[in-house]
């Protein structure tokens, strides 16, 4: 079973975490490790649910405080890339390889937090599963429905790549298609039919012409985005197609709800039949709540938006004010390059250490 040396620096554990590889739906031998790793520590209550971690302080601190990151990451390339290699890249060290970014480095930085017997406030330590798949096996959520009491918590800070920037709240995602109809007809008589997918093109317009908002949020800019991602129509190279569908994803600023955001897409385009086929709203950035101000001063570092979405958005449902920190370029999250600079992982835990001491 590979194993974790907590007693590592903060950049050798990172490439400890890398090096077993976790992607969704396989994360058990890193959740083992990462067991296995917290279970001598004596401060911590340990639970664990399917490949899900959570430990827990009780030292009757006047605030709570989350530090989470999930476990696993997107598929490896091919050649794969792993094992984790260092290299110095213009006089800056750089670490290479599935993870780096997206998210075994902020793992790694709450793993030596986790170290602290005595910090400023009760922590709660949480490793999940499979945030990168399907939110029905999304580890956060499945425990926020099975064991709620275990996220109780003042504020949290989920440790998702923001090259050591803080990142508040995060907009929300919805995608919604719309379907066009036509008549079918064969190919070499099309006066006998109706192109759906040349209706496509009225849609299409609409979205190009549409200028994106930008909207203020407690303080943050967040920069919306209306685009279609997709497009699908035809039967046969010899028909006139009578159904095209649109595929659109509206990324939508947190002072929107979903009918808010539902009603926005409308309004560009009017009349059309939208049906939604996926939804998660996001988070406002609550930085003027005491732990989350508390938070900002300790670190002194660069604050702006979350301009994509993080379960962040999760524990806002909860009522937990949240926030983004930790090391790597989110632009590199998932790319074939993935590469993280090992200061940013130092700077993280510097930042988080002195926060919590």
């Amino acid at each position: 079973m590979p194993t974790l040396d907590l007693s590592a620096d903060v950049v050798s554990l990172t490439q400890q975490l890398c090096d077993i590889e976790s992607v969704s739906r396989d994360e058990g031998a890193i959740a083992d490790a990462v067991e296995a790793a917290l279970t001598p520590l004596e401060h911590l209550r340990l639970t664990r649910r399917g490949n899900t971690i959570v430990a827990r302080t009780d030292l009757g601190r006047e605030e709570r405080v989350v530090l989470a990151g999930h476990l696993d990451t997107v598929p490896l390339t091919d050649p794969p890339n792993l094992p984790v290699r260092r290299e110095r890249v213009g006089g800056a060290e750089v670490l290479y390889g599935r993870g780096t970014v997206d998210m075994k480095g902020g793992v790694a930085v709450a793993l030596k937090a986790a170290l602290l017997p005595a910090p400023s406030r009760d922590l709660t330590f949480l490793f999940y599963e499979a945030e990168e798949i399907d939110e029905k096996y999304n580890g956060l959520a499945l425990l926020a429905e099975s064991d709620p009491g275990l996220l109780e918590a003042d504020f949290a800070v989920l440790m998702e790549p923001t090259a050591a920037a803080i990142e508040g709240g995060c907009k929300g995602t919805m995608r919604v298609e719309v379907e066009l109809t036509g008549i079918a007809a064969h190919s070499a008589r099309p006066w006998n039919g109706h192109n759906a997918i040349h209706d496509a093109h009225e849609v299409l317009a609409a979205l190009a012409e549409h200028t994106e908002q930008t909207v203020t949020v407690d303080g943050l800019d967040y920069h919306e985005a209306l685009q279609a991602v997709g497009i699908n129509g035809g039967i046969a190279g010899n028909v006139i197609p009578d159904r095209c569908t649109v595929l659109i994803n509206y990324r939508f600023a947190p002072d929107k709800d979903a009918d808010e955001a539902l009603a926005y897409v409308q309004s560009v385009l009017p009349g059309r039949r939208l049906r939604i086929t996926d939804l998660a709203e996001g988070a406002r950035p609550g930085l003027d709540r005491p732990a989350a101000r508390s938070f900002l001063e300790a670190l002194d570092v660069p604050v702006g938006p979350k301009e994509g979405w993080t379960d962040v958005a999760r524990f806002a449902t909860l009522g937990i004010p949240a926030v983004n920190f930790g090391p790597g370029d989110p632009n590199l999250a998932h790319h074939d390059e993935e590469r993280c600079p090992v200061e940013q992982i130092e700077t993280a835990e510097t930042a988080v250490l002195r926060w919590l001491t």
